[in-house]
């Protein structure tokens, strides 16, 4: 197992206590064994993360790492190393990053919308049960 290292460089994920729930940063400086210095440069104002001093508590580490950022670098320099290695994509792209967009989508979903779905799965199971049933039948012939 390879173990997520607090570092500088390190792109963060706001937990559900912080304001910044969801949005995402970039450890600037570490402060001490439970506080960072983070900044999240984000071209959308609503992603965007003022830098601030952050509980470890309070945030996730993931598994992207800002090549060659220097401690305690400032905003500008930070956003254009932002843009520059397309971190809002990276983040967008991972696994996690996927599964919290799907969950949400669902918890969105209106009583009607989930009826639906639960039909569209049933229809989906009457359907493979059939192939199933035609390769047994093909089978035993």
């Amino acid at each position: 197992m390879k173990w997520r290292s607090v570092e500088v460089g390190r792109v963060v994920l706001f937990s559900k206590p912080s304001l910044y729930a969801g949005k995402i940063a970039v450890i600037v400086e570490i402060i001490d064994h439970k506080r960072v210095l983070v900044d999240g440069p984000s071209e959308d104002a609503t992603l965007a993360v003022p830098r601030h001093s952050a509980q470890l508590s309070n945030i996730a580490l993931t598994s992207i790492v800002m090549e060659k950022v220097p401690r305690a670098i400032g905003h500008g320099p930070l956003a254009a190393k932002w843009k520059a290695q397309e971190i809002e994509k990276k983040w967008k792209g991972t696994s996690f990053a996927q599964s919290r967009d799907k969950s949400a989508k669902r918890k969105a979903l209106t009583d009607f919308e989930r009826f639906k779905v639960m039909r569209l799965r049933k229809q989906v199971r009457f359907e493979e049960k059939k192939a199933l049933a035609k390769i047994r039948a093909t089978a035993k012939a």
